[in-house]
């Protein structure tokens, strides 16, 4: 089952459940966030919620999309309890790219990319109930900077570079007893500056704190270990560039289990009624292929088992006409 929200003609919020190509409206459904609570609250499952509510009028999702009435897939009543975060070097051929741009600062015959590379080949798939090597992390921002299918991702003034990442996200809610419950699954645009973090590995944090989008919809239960999708950037109409990725842990040097882990130990990230949306890497970036995008750049990156194809414009904001003013109290 694959789950969405979007904006009804009237400015109200519809969930909508689908299965194959029939979409339909759940009925009495306040928000996805509403049923997710009510599932960790209950003891049932998020499909078993939904079962119980039923399903009303049938929706053309295509077409709701066309109009650009998506909206992400979950939100929290306040977006500053939903956070964006994500791992990196966790796909297997995902440390080529990364390595050729941190290579002026290699000291051994490693660069910290391979080196940190090497770690989740050896380490980061562990035998059920074990602990395995943790992994890259970042940390992105919150609601605030979750933007809608179809919207536009911002590449602000101060940035060098505005550049897609395909990626899978898990989609979380933390239960009333503190418990992490993965929604489920969705695609996302792990959108990032990748000049700023070649100046220096170091920048790696700077580079992450950008906006991102995610869905249209969200995959109910287990995700495909073989998942492949295509990612691509349309200009002026015309596609200049395009490449197949691959994702699911058939294609990952990290279990989805142990990456869970390693978010989920640091109790910050177990408070009660928060979301979470952590992105989980990628091999594929049309930056190491030597694109660099333009203001107009439509991202489409697509996996079928996924759902809807996740579409968002790259806009650039005006350049910083000085440093910020801080006020003293």
């Amino acid at each position: 089952m694959l789950i969405s929200q979007h904006r009804t003609t009237d400015g109200g919020i519809a969930v909508v459940a689908r299965e194959g190509s029939e979409a339909a409206i759940v009925r009495g459904a306040a928000s996805t966030y509403a049923l997710a609570m009510a599932a960790a609250m209950s003891g049932r499952s998020l499909a078993a919620v939904i079962g119980e509510h039923g399903l009303g009028a049938a929706v053309d999702l295509a077409r709701i999309a066309a109009d650009g009435r998506m909206l992400l897939p979950v939100t929290h009543p306040d977006p500053a309890h939903l956070h964006l975060t994500g791992t990196g070097l966790t796909h297997l051929g995902s440390a080529a790219a990364r390595d050729a741009m941190h290579t002026t600062l290699q000291t051994e015959t490693l660069s910290d990319s391979m080196k940190m590379f090497r770690m989740g080949l050896e380490g980061g798939r562990p035998a059920a109930g074990s602990v395995g090597v943790q992994p890259e992390w970042f940390y992105k921002g919150n609601g605030h900077t979750a933007v809608v299918p179809g919207g536009d991702l911002v590449q602000p003034g101060y940035a060098l570079d505005g550049g897609e990442e395909p990626e899978v996200a898990g989609i979380y809610l933390i239960g009333p007893d503190g418990t992490p419950h993965r929604i489920g699954w969705a695609l996302a645009n792990e959108f990032s500056d990748h000049v700023t973090e070649r100046v220096n590995y170091l920048f790696l944090a700077h580079s992450k704190l950008r906006q991102a989008s995610f869905g249209p919809e969200i995959l109910l239960g287990e995700l495909p270990a073989d998942l492949r999708g295509t990612s691509r950037i349309r200009r002026g109409g015309a596609v200049i560039w395009e490449k197949p990725f691959l994702s699911g842990e058939a294609n990952m040097s990290h279990s989805y289990a142990n990456l869970e882990h390693h978010h989920f130990k640091y109790d910050l990230f177990r408070q009660p009624g928060d979301l979470h949306v952590h992105m989980f890497g990628t091999a594929t970036l049309s930056f190491a292929d030597g694109i660099r995008t333009q203001a107009g750049d439509m991202f489409e990156i697509e996996a079928p088992a996924l759902g809807l194809p996740l579409i968002n414009r790259l806009a650039v904001a005006p350049p910083e006409t000085g440093p910020v003013q801080v006020s003293a109290l």
